[in-house]
C-alpha cells in the first residue's frame, strides 16, 4: 500500500512540474504546497495525513538521524522515492521546499503564506508528524512535540551565537520579491541558524501537532493547512476558534512551558552534538536558559510586525532623522480613513499604501507618518519603525511614538486581539528592549492636538491604560463648571477633564488622518 501511495505521489509531482517547468517557474506560496496535498488525496481517497506527511518527506529526499532517533520509521533514508525517476528539476524543486537552506542573504525551503508571513515548509511537517506519532504510538516522551520540531533550531542558535559580539541569536526575517508571485526570499540581516521563518514553521508544526495529538479523527491534510493558513476555514478543517496562522505567538504562547521547552532544548541539543561526534559543550544549560530569554521577549512577548517590504512601502524621501532613545510618550491614533478596519493582510497592505501615498503625495511629507499601524488582521505594519522619527503628533514627534489603529474608532473599538496587540506587546516589547522608558506615558492624539483622534470610542478605552496620564491644561474660554463622566468599557466611569469633552463636541480641522507635521 505504502508502495502504491508512494508512486502516487510522485506521479503528481511530475505532473505538476511538467506543467510549470524547472523550480525557477514556481511561485513559493503556500497556496501551491496546499494544491499539491490535495492532487495526492484525490489519486488516494484513504490517504491518511500521517501517510501524506511521510510521502511528502519521502519525495524531497528528507532525512535525518535526530529524527530517527526521535519518531522512528517515518523518516528513515531507505525510504526513498522509487520506481520512477524525477529529472533532476523536479527533484531539486521538492527538495527545496523541504530542506531548510540560507545561502548569502537568499533563504530557501520556506513559503509565503496568506497572513504576509514566511513559514519553512520541513519543521512544518515536522512538527504535524510529531504530533500524530505522539497519539498513535502513545510515545513516552510526551514533549517530544517540541524536540522533535523546535527545540534543536533554537540550540544550534543560541551555541552559534554564544561569544560572539554584534550578531544575534535569532532572526532576522525576510522580504519577497513579489508577494503574489513569491520566488526569491532576501534576509534583512545576517542570518542565525534559526531565522523568523524557521521559527513560524516551527510554530506552526508544534500548534497543529498539540492539535492533532489530542482531537479524535484527524482532517485531511489539504484541510489542516487550508483551516490554518486561510481564514475563515478553521472550522471546517475541525478547528477550534482561533486556531490560525495569524495568531501563531499568541497560541504557541498560550501552548508551551517554558521550563518544559528549556528541558527539550537542552535535551535535543545534547543528542544532537551525540549524533555529530562533537566535543561536549560547556555550561548548556546556561546558554540554553540564556538563550530563551532572548527568544521568549522576541517572539513571545514582543508583537508581529509586517516589515516595509512586505505591505510595498515606496522609499523614504530625504534623509530620515534618527529618534533618541529610549522615548517617554506614546501617542495613540486612529486613521479614520481608511474608516474600515482591514482583516486581511491583502487589505492591510493595500491601507498603508493608501496612507503612505496620501502623506507623500498631498501632505508632501518624507514617509508615512506613523510609527506603527495596527492592523484588525493580527499584526502591527511598520511606518517609520524603531529607530526613524515620525511625523503623527506635531509638536511632539521627537519625544515618542504614533502608533494609530486602521478604521475610525468614533463610536465604536477596534478588534479586541488588535487593542492588546498595542496595550501589551507592543509597550511591553517597547521597554523590553530599551526604546520606551519604564514609566512612559500614553497620551491620545487630542490631548496635545486640536483633533478629534483617535475617536471618542478609542479615547474612552485608551483611559484605562495602565500608562495613560491626563494632562493638564490651563483655563480654556469654554471651562465648564466640572468634569462630566464617561463611562468606559469596563463598566466604570471615568472623569474626563472638561477641556477633552469641549473638544469632543466641536468639529476639528484634522481629522483626516493625522495632523503632524515633518
Amino acid at each position: 500500500m505504502a508502495k502504491v501511495l508512494l508512486i502516487s505521489v510522485l506521479l503528481v509531482f511530475t505532473t505538476w512540474c511538467g506543467t510549470h517547468g524547472n523550480e525557477g517557474a514556481f511561485s513559493f506560496h503556500v497556496d501551491n504546497v496546499i494544491r499539491i496535498v490535495e492532487d495526492l488525496e484525490r489519486l488516494s481517497p484513504e490517504l491518511e495525513i500521517l501517510d501524506a506527511v511521510e510521502l511528502l518527506l519521502s519525495a524531497g529526499h528528507y532525512d535525518s538521524a535526530h529524527l530517527r532517533l526521535l519518531l522512528g520509521d517515518g523518516t528513515r533514508s531507505d525510504r526513498k522515492p522509487a520506481p520512477l525517476e524525477l529529472s533532476q528539476d523536479q527533484t531539486h524543486f521538492i527538495s527545496s521546499l523541504l530542506h531548510h537552506k540560507v545561502s548569502g542573504a537568499r533563504e530557501g525551503g520556506v513559503v509565503l503564506t496568506p497572513d504576509g508571513t514566511s513559514v519553512a515548509v520541513a519543521p512544518l511537517l515536522i512538527g504535524i508528524e510529531a504530533g500524530l506519532k505522539q497519539k498513535r504510538l502513545a510515545l513516552e516522551n510526551v514533549d517530544v512535540l517540541y524536540t522533535a520540531s523546535l527545540a534543536k533550531y533554537l540550540g544550534l542558535s543560541f551555541v552559534g551565537h554564544h561569544g560572539r559580539q554584534n550578531s544575534d541569536r535569532l532572526g532576522p526575517d525576510g522580504c519577497w520579491d513579489d508577494v503574489k508571485t513569491p520566488r526569491v526570499f532576501t534576509l534583512m540581516g545576517d542570518p542565525s541558524p534559526a531565522t523568523d521563518a524557521l521559527i513560524n514553521g516551527a510554530l506552526d508544526g508544534v500548534i497543529l501537532g498539540d492539535q492533532l495529538s489530542k482531537e479524535g479523527k484527524p482532517p485531511s491534510l489539504s484541510a489542516l493547512l487550508k483551516g490554518y493558513y486561510r481564514y475563515g476555514a478553521e472550522a471546517a478543517a475541525g478547528l477550534r476558534p482561533g486556531l490560525q496562522s495569524r495568531f501563531r505567538r499568541r497560541n504557541f504562547a498560550a501552548l508551551v512551558s517554558m521550563p518544559v521547552l528549556q528541558e527539550q532544548t537542552v535535551k535535543s541539543l545534547t543528542l544532537h552534538w551525540e549524533l555529530s561526534s562533537l566535543p561536549p559543550l560547556k555550561d548548556i544549560e546556561g546558554i540554553v536558559r540564556e538563550g530563551l530569554q532572548d527568544f521568549q521577549q522576541r517572539y513571545l512577548d514582543c508583537p508581529p510586525v509586517i516589515p516595509r517590504c512586505m505591505w510595498g512601502a515606496q522609499p523614504y524621501r530625504g534623509t530620515p532623522t534618527n529618534l533618541m532613545l529610549p522615548l517617554s510618550f506614546l501617542y495613540i491614533h486612529h486613521t479614520y480613513q481608511p474608516g474600515q478596519p482591514c482583516t486581511s493582510f491583502s487589505q492591510c497592505a493595500a491601507d498603508m499604501r493608501s496612507m503612505q501615498r496620501f502623506h507623500q503625495e498631498d501632505r508632501g511629507w518624507d514617509d508615512i507618518g506613523y510609527s506603527f499601524v495596527a492592523g484588525s488582521d493580527g499584526y502591527l505594519y511598520e511606518g517609520r519603525g524603531w529607530e526613524w522619527q515620525g511625523a503623527h503628533t506635531k509638536g511632539h514627534n521627537s519625544k515618542g511614538y504614533g502608533v494609530s489603529f486602521i478604521g475610525d474608532f468614533t463610536s465604536v473599538l477596534p478588534d479586541a486581539s488588535a487593542l492588546a496587540l498595542v496595550r501589551d506587546n507592543f509597550a511591553k516589547c517597547a521597554v523590553q528592549g530599551v526604546r520606551l522608558v519604564p514609566d512612559f506615558i500614553v497620551h491620545g492624539h487630542r490631548q496635545v492636538v486640536d483633533t478629534s483622534c483617535p475617536g471618542d470610542a478609542l479615547y474612552s478605552e485608551i483611559m484605562t491604560w495602565k500608562h495613560f496620564k491626563t494632562l493638564w491644561l490651563p483655563p480654556s474660554p469654554f471651562a465648564c463648571p466640572g468634569p462630566p463622566l464617561r463611562r468606559c468599557q469596563s463598566g466604570t466611569s471615568v472623569a474626563v477633564p472638561c477641556w477633552t469633552d469641549t473638544w469632543s463636541s466641536h468639529a476639528r480641522t484634522s481629522q483626516s488622518i493625522e495632523s503632524g507635521t515633518e
